[in-house]
């Protein structure tokens, strides 16, 4: 199990709510909650952090950008 610093935990927000992570096991944790009531959750891969939208269970990032929903106009 990777072991992030505090300092690094400090500064570190959840890309989708904005709110700080907790650690639990080998994956941060949101504070905040989604619009549907859940917490994300984001592995950690060999120590480094994966905070991409489609890599936290519970999302559905495939018809979104970086910018918000894909436009299907």
């Amino acid at each position: 199990m990777a072991h992030l610093t505090s300092e690094l935990l400090a500064v570190l927000r959840c890309p989708a709510t904005g709110s700080s992570l907790v650690q639990e096991g080998d994956e941060l944790v949101s504070t905040g909650r989604t619009a549907a009531g859940g917490r994300l959750r984001y592995p950690i891969e060999d120590g480094i952090p994966v905070l991409l939208p489609q890599a936290a269970p519970g999302t559905d990032a495939s018809n979104s950008t970086p910018d918000g929903p894909a436009d299907n106009a």
